[in-house]
């Protein structure tokens, strides 16, 4: 049986197609779902890809978190379905409490695109089976809202209990606290981040590079096992 993944658009979603691009060339079938429909369609994972939804009005995500499909997710998200939030969809999923923390304005208030060189801190999470802890991987990074931040109590828990899943190397593009560019939730199922893997899933565009594909073949490998 075909594993399904769907990719949610929102308006003002930039990265669906490339996420579908993504889900079809690790092995699974890309299934495109609508922000307005709770019907989720059979799908055994969902990706919310980047953008700016809703124009990032009131605060990145804000508004997309109660968009009719976000009930669906999150009921499915608490019950173990796989989640990743790319970049916007990771701001969607802190606003949606399914992750920790907030987005902020990045500490230097320009839009930064560039090229990101990250480690992985934790490959144990449904996303992140296909890595191995402490490597370097290299993913485009695209944002003007992405300095993650949270209490002490918040980055305390998260580093104790290995929910850091990836930290920035070399240089912090946006301020984030304790270098963070993605976490997970304590379920492993949940995965938020700021840089763009299904950009760096084939040589011939994003870095040249194919650091990203993992992250999707990490996921069907993990639902075809389960």
């Amino acid at each position: 049986m075909t594993t399904r993944i769907g990719v949610v658009t929102f308006p003002g979603t930039l990265d669906d197609r490339d996420s579908l691009r993504a889900v079809r060339l690790a092995g699974a079938e890309p299934v495109s779902l609508w922000h307005r429909d709770k019907d989720l369609h059979q799908v055994d994972a969902v990706v919310l890809a980047g953008g700016f939804s809703y124009g990032d009005y009131l605060r990145a995500g804000a508004i997309s978190r109660f968009s009719p499909v976000m009930e669906s997710i999150i009921e499915q998200a608490k019950g173990g379905m796989p989640v990743l939030g790319i970049c916007n969809g990771f701001q969607i999923l802190t606003e949606a409490h399914l992750l920790p923390g907030a987005m902020l304005r990045n500490n230097h208030l320009h839009f930064i695109c560039r090229d990101q060189k990250l480690r992985v801190e934790n490959a144990e999470t449904a996303w992140t089976g296909d890595y191995t802890a402490g490597e370097e991987i290299s993913v485009p990074l695209k944002n003007m809202d992405g300095r993650y931040v949270a209490d002490e109590r918040v980055l305390d828990e998260l580093e104790a209990e290995g929910r850091v899943a990836f930290r920035y190397l070399d240089v912090n593009p946006n301020g984030s606290l304790r270098d963070i560019a993605g976490i997970t939730n304590a379920a492993g199922n949940v995965v938020g981040l700021m840089p763009h893997p299904e950009h760096a899933v084939e040589p011939l565009i994003g870095t040249g590079r194919t650091d990203g594909l993992p992250f999707f073949t990490s996921v069907l490998k993990k639902l075809v096992s389960a």
